[in-house]
C-alpha cells in the first residue's frame, strides 16, 4: 500500500477558465492541462467558420451543450452536425474545421487525451 497522499480533487469554475489554443473563428478556454489530458470548452459564434487545424496525437471528445457544431474534415465530402446532448469523437491528426450554421452561439465541452500539442493550425486541405 502506498503511503503517498492522493491528489486533491479540484473544481474549476467558469471564472477559472483561461483562453487557450487560438484558431480563427473559435474561442477555446482551458480548464486544466495535464501531461496526457486537456479539458476545456469551445464557443463558436453564429455564422463563424474556424480555420483548419488538427490536435496532433490527441484524441478529442466534444460534448455539445448548446447550438450546432458543424465539422468538415479531410477525406470526407460534406460535413457532420452535432447538437445539444451529442458527443463527437475527432481522431488524432484529423485535419478539420468547425462552424456554426445557426444564429445562436454554440458551446461544447472538450476533453483531449494523448499529450500532444493541443492545437496545430494548418492550411486548408487540397480540393476544399
Amino acid at each position: 500500500m502506498s503511503t503517498e497522499l492522493p491528489r486533491p480533487v479540484r473544481v474549476f469554475t467558469p471564472a477559472d477558465l483561461e483562453g487557450a489554443d487560438p484558431t480563427a473563428g473559435m474561442s477555446r478556454e482551458r480548464a486544466f492541462e495535464l501531461p496526457l489530458l486537456w479539458a476545456g470548452q469551445v464557443t463558436t459564434e453564429p455564422g463563424a467558420v474556424s480555420g483548419w487545424h488538427h490536435h496532433e496525437r490527441n484524441e478529442s471528445s466534444l460534448y455539445v451543450v448548446r447550438g450546432v457544431l458543424r465539422i468538415e474534415f479531410e477525406g470526407f465530402e460534406g460535413y457532420v452536425d452535432a447538437g445539444p446532448g451529442d458527443f463527437v469523437h475527432v481522431p488524432a491528426w484529423t485535419v478539420h474545421r468547425e462552424s456554426n450554421p445557426t444564429d445562436v452561439a454554440s458551446l461544447a465541452v472538450i476533453a483531449r487525451v494523448g499529450g500532444g500539442v493541443p492545437t496545430v493550425n494548418v492550411p486548408a486541405p487540397p480540393a476544399l
